[in-house]
């Protein structure tokens, strides 16, 4: 368990059960979440002899980052009569497991918004073709090279590829470079931009209108 957890008993003995179920519980959060910041646990008897209801409360107050707080408690009411300390502190658990999952999940949908959003893309021509080999580089409007494999040729198109073919592709930072994850054809060779006709790249020198 890697949680920094903070138990708290107030007249409440403490034993090696409770304890132990608490540890238990926590350690399955970091399963839906692994980078909880801190989780603390104040676990109550409010009443010696209630009338109705439990004589426990539990409360767990759980941090996660960026800067998220959950608050989950259970306190039975006067429809549970005299629920056991174990069943108080399950009842806590599946509050906050409900609401860390549901915390976890917009942050997931988030991440993963974002990371196509910084995704890089670019327009380029094909100046290196080794079509044995299934694989080339691409020079980019700011004059990078760009490595590609066949694989990453969308609609399967790697055979229909030349020396001066116009595509766009989204690039990432691979372990030697910057590399192409998708590969479209755009254009002929000697990719042209828009309506004026202008050449953004100058064809290479062994290709031929």
């Amino acid at each position: 368990m890697k949680v920094p957890l903070e138990i708290t008993y107030r007249n409440v003995d403490k034993t090696a059960a409770i304890d132990n179920l608490i540890k238990e519980k926590v350690a399955k959060l970091e399963h839906i979440c692994s980078y909880i910041n801190s989780c603390h646990i104040a676990v109550e008897k409010i009443h010696d002899r209630p009338r109705s209801g439990s004589p426990y409360r539990v409360r767990i107050d759980i941090t996660v980052p960026p800067g998220h707080e959950i608050v989950a408690h259970s306190n039975p009411g006067q429809s549970i009569q005299y629920d056991p300390l174990d069943a108080v502190i399950r009842d806590a658990f599946d509050a906050a497991r409900q609401q860390l999952t549901k915390l976890t999940q917009i942050q997931q949908q988030s991440d993963r918004a974002q990371t196509q959003e910084d995704a890089g893309e670019t327009t380029g021509l094909v100046i290196k073709l080794f079509r044995d080999q299934g694989y080339g580089f691409i020079k980019n409007l700011d004059g990078e090279e760009i490595y590609f494999h066949r694989n990453s040729v969308l609609h399967h198109d790697f055979e229909r590829l030349e020396i001066g073919t116009g595509v766009h592709c989204a690039v990432e930072e691979g372990e030697e470079g910057l590399q192409a994850s998708t590969v479209k054809i755009v254009d002929k060779p000697g990719v042209r931009a828009g309506k004026s006709g202008q050449t953004l790249i100058e064809p290479p020198l062994d290709w031929r209108e």
